[in-house]
This record gives structure tokens, C-alpha cells and sequence, in this order.
């Protein structure tokens, strides 16, 4: 097997080349739209999304312990839950001035929030260019994950509507925002990994590292197909949201790197929170917006975040992100 390289990637498709994940997500776009019959079980895909959600954070947790809580992760962490506080609210006043107070609200929530699997995908580009990254990048993940869902109600109240009634039931919101299922696994696995450390990896490092590339690639496989699926429901969105979808990451890249700039951090770090400020939630946040925010459209905030913004992050911004943070950061 050959070294991986310790130069920057040549171009963008010098990274897709090196990242057989992200170019099985096209694949399944592909079947999707030429009608094929592929397809990845539910069951099998809920499985794959629960594997990968313990790989990361178990390792995570083994990572941080052996780094340390350094200036870096500290400045990390600040990062990110800045990020995750400033996001919602500029998306809520820009489209506000588009779409109903409901509908900007749902997308606050998911613009805010994070893609975790946009994370396992960049992780994994990352590995393949022999890009090193700090374990504390999945607490910050973790962190982005739920603010922005309370962010999201708060300026909903707060511009006169909501979403069933003047009450907002904020025992079921934080419940949902704060220990919904893949939140919860992904914190608790990296804490087993803190206890357990190294010998704890070693014991599950074939399951936990040899094959996760693997089963990212059936999961973007599956993510591929409804993403292509969804393509049609992108009517409900309109042009002005879909520019939307495709102009806020790369804008929110740009404040997460010139945040990492600031704070000295390394150019694995950087991208992985390019990454993160970038994404958009199409699993948690929904899932949360149903129970609070009931009127929003889900044509627009399932939609928009799946068919528009993941495909724009795996097949061209993760490449985009590295290559400015190199020539920003340097190697």
C-alpha cells in the first residue's frame, strides 16, 4: 500500500481521486437518477450511521486524552461554539426578509447545527492526505450539534409567532436538541474512549479504524441515492434558496478559517471546522423541528440541506476548504 502524501493536494480532483467515499456518493446519485434499482435497507443504513457515529467519537475520546487539553483545542472549542451561537441568527434576518418567520427558523436550525457525516467524510480526506487533526475536533462537533435548534425557537418567539402556540415546550425542545439518539451516542462513546485510552483502541482498532472507509462508502452510497430522490422537491425551495444553499457554506468556511487564522490553529484542525461551519443538519435538526416548529415546510428544510448543500461539501468543498486552508495556513 503506498505512503500517503505529506504535500497539499495538487487540485480538487486530486482529492476526490483519493477519496473512493466520496465518489460512491456520486455513484448512488447516479443510480437514483438514471432509475436503477440500487439501494442500501433502511435497517442496514441505520446501522451503518450508528457504527460511524461510535468509530468517531470512540476515537475522538482515545485522541483527546492522548493530546491533551492544549491552547488548540481550547481555541477550538471557542470557535465552534461561536460559530454554532452566530449561524442561526444571520440565517433567521437573512431570509427572514424571503420566506415565512417558521420556514427561516427551520433553516436557522439546520444551517446552524452540523452535518456529522460531512465530518466522517472530511475526517476520512483528511486521513487519506496524511493531514493529522486533534481528537478535541470531535468535542467540537459534538458542541455545534444543538445550539442552534434553541437559537432557532428563541428567535422564532422573539418575532412574534411560533410554532403551534404562544408556549414553547422546552423540556421536550432540550431533550430533543441535547440527548437525541445520535447526540448521545456520539458524546458517550467519546468519553468510553477517554476512560478506556489506548488500550481501548488497540482492542477495537480493526472494528473502530480498518473498517470504517468501508462502511462510509455504503452510507454515502445510500445518501447519494436520496439525495438525487430529493432533487425534485427543490421546487418548494425557489431559485433565491437554493443560491442559498449553495453560497452559505462556502461563507461560513470563510469565517471558520479566518477564525482558525486568528487563533494559530493547525491546518487539520481548520478544515475540519471549515467543514462544520459549512454543513447543514438533515438527520438531528429535522427531527427536532418537527416537534417545535410544526408549520415549518419540510420540502425546504430537508430538502435544502441534502439535495443542495451535502452534495456541494463531499464533491467540491471539503477539496476547496483544504486547498484554502493550506494556502492560508500553510502545510
Amino acid at each position: 500500500m503506498p505512503p500517503a502524501p505529506d504535500t497539499a493536494p495538487s487540485g480538487i480532483g486530486a482529492v476526490l481521486v483519493a477519496s473512493p467515499p466520496v465518489l460512491f456518493f456520486f455513484l448512488g446519485m447516479f443510480a437514483a437518477l438514471v432509475r436503477s434499482t440500487l439501494s442500501v435497507p433502511k435497517p442496514v443504513t441505520k446501522l451503518l450511521s450508528l457504527y460511524l457515529l461510535w468509530s468517531i467519537g470512540f476515537q475522538g475520546g482515545v485522541k483527546l486524552v492522548h493530546g491533551g487539553l492544549h491552547a488548540d483545542a481550547v481555541w477550538s472549542l471557542v470557535i465552534a461554539v461561536a460559530l454554532a451561537s452566530t449561524m442561526p441568527i444571520v440565517v433567521f434576518v437573512v431570509l427572514r426578509r424571503w420566506v415565512s418567520a417558521f420556514d427561516a427558523a427551520a433553516l436557522a436550525a439546520s444551517y446552524g447545527s452540523i452535518s456529522a457525516v460531512t465530518f466522517v467524510t472530511a475526517s476520512t480526506v483528511l486521513t487519506a492526505q496524511g493531514i493529522g487533526y486533534g481528537g478535541h475536533m470531535v468535542a467540537c462537533m459534538a458542541l455545534m450539534e444543538s445550539p442552534a435548534i434553541v437559537i432557532a425557537v428563541l428567535l422564532l418567539n422573539w418575532s412574534g409567532r411560533s410554532g403551534s402556540s404562544s408556549r414553547i415546550a422546552w423540556g421536550k425542545l432540550l431533550h430533543e436538541a441535547l440527548l437525541n439518539g445520535p447526540v448521545l451516542l456520539l458524546l458517550g462513546s467519546m468519553l468510553i474512549g477517554m476512560i478506556t485510552g489506548e488500550r481501548g483502541y488497540q482492542a477495537f482498532k480493526p472494528l473502530c479504524t480498518d473498517l470504517f472507509s468501508g462502511v462510509l462508502v455504503f452510507f454515502l452510497l445510500d445518501l447519494g441515492v436520496i439525495a438525487a430522490r430529493r432533487l425534485g422537491d427543490l421546487r418548494a425551495a425557489g431559485p433565491r434558496l437554493i443560491v442559498f444553499g449553495l453560497v452559505t457554506p462556502l461563507l461560513g468556511a470563510a469565517l471558520a478559517l479566518s477564525a482558525a487564522w486568528f487563533a494559530g490553529l493547525g491546518r487539520g484542525d481548520a478544515v475540519l471546522l471549515m467543514v462544520l461551519a459549512a454543513s447543514a443538519s438533515y438527520i438531528a435538526v429535522p427531527a427536532a423541528v418537527r416537534l417545535v416548529i410544526p408549520r415549518a415546510n419540510p420540502g425546504i428544510y430537508i430538502t435544502l440541506p441534502l439535495a443542495v448543500t451535502f452534495p456541494l461539501n463531499v464533491g467540491v468543498g471539503i477539496p476547496l476548504y483544504l486547498i484554502a486552508a493550506t494556502k492560508v495556513l500553510g502545510t
